[in-house]
């Protein structure tokens, strides 16, 4: 086995333990309700209907999934029982795949983006956002790339010293103007010092507001537009981080940010330690906007590039 394959089956255990909640949720009580069945029958996909709307795939698009699950048993008629956790795999997967959700495997290469790469996050607080910003810096980092961090959430009292404290952990520059400064200076200042030492990557860390939308709007917009002064193309990627754990609450900050920011990837954090892991499919199906990273533990490298396969592998393999 070489060392690249030993990282994959290591990432996969993680993975497989990270769901461990959310795959024996979903499975043991499916196996209660074919005992005696051979078929799937209209019964047995009542029952998996419920079972992926408690389990937070969220009621359409587990509507979606019955429906094509109906489909093939149409053309099927002997469709056994035994067949349905692979059929609701290939299913699942297929979806994610139509919802832009594709596996993302160099996720943590940069050769292929501009440099800097600028990334803004955004996010509620509580949801770990910051510690997801640490995260990938270290992950960045053990790549050999230079990091810098901007800690533009200058409203939140710990947060400023949050993200300095990952700094001081995974060893990369935070740039920072203390607390009730202003954000989009913070932002212009990472940027700017990232150009200057030939930073590869830029992570900026906004306020976890949702007092209002308008407001909300107005200070990302502002962060936007002041960064935009110095680097024209910048921010490359808007991350919303979300707490998997939240379920359907998740689900609504989605809603809530997507109509103040573009977002343009997603980051699903605390899935370990929960029976709420569907609620990536869900979210995924209703935004269309690309998972790209999901939390699955609390160590270092256990923020990992969501690669669609493996996830609902992990998730509905018996």
């Amino acid at each position: 086995m070489g060392i690249f394959d030993f990282f994959s089956k290591e990432k996969k255990e993680t993975l497989d333990k990270g769901l461990e909640k959310s795959k024996d949720s979903i499975f043991g009580r499916l196996s209660r309700a074919v005992i005696g069945k051979t078929t799937v029958d209209e019964e047995v996909l009542d029952e998996l209907e419920e079972i992926l709307i408690s389990s937070d795939v969220g009621v359409e698009t587990t509507v979606k999934i019955i429906d094509r699950i109906e489909k093939r048993v149409a053309r099927d008629k002997y469709t056994s029982t035994d067949e349905l956790d692979r059929i609701l795999r290939e299913e699942a997967a297929a979806l994610l795949t139509e919802n832009r959700s594709v596996s993302v495997s160099n996720s943590f290469e940069t050769a292929h983006l501009p440099k800097p790469y600028v990334m803004m996050v955004v996010g509620v607080n509580g949801v770990g956002k910051t510690t997801t910003i640490g995260k990938l810096a270290h992950q960045f980092q053990q790549r050999g790339k230079k990091v810098v961090l901007g800690a533009a959430d200058t409203f939140r009292a710990a947060a400023v010293e949050q993200l300095k404290l990952w700094g001081k952990r995974v060893d990369v520059p935070v740039i920072e103007h203390g607390m009730n400064t202003d954000p989009s200076a913070v932002a212009f200042d990472a940027v700017k010092k990232g150009v200057e030492i030939g930073a590869d990557v830029i992570i900026i860390d906004t306020a976890g507001r949702l007092h209002t939308k308008v407001n909300l709007m107005n200070e990302l917009s502002k962060i936007r537009r002041v960064v935009q002064k110095f680097l024209p193309e910048a921010p490359h990627e808007v991350l919303l981080v979300l707490d998997g754990s939240t379920g359907q609450n998740a689900v609504i900050q989605a809603r809530e940010f997507t109509k103040a920011t573009e977002v343009t990837a997603l980051a699903i954090t605390k899935l370990d330690g929960t029976a709420k892991g569907g609620v990536v499919i869900g979210i995924s199906d209703e935004f269309r906007i690309p998972v790209k990273y999901i939390g699955v533990g609390e160590g270092m490298n256990d923020l990992q590039v969501f690669d669609r396969e493996e996830f609902v592998d992990s998730l509905f393999k018996k």
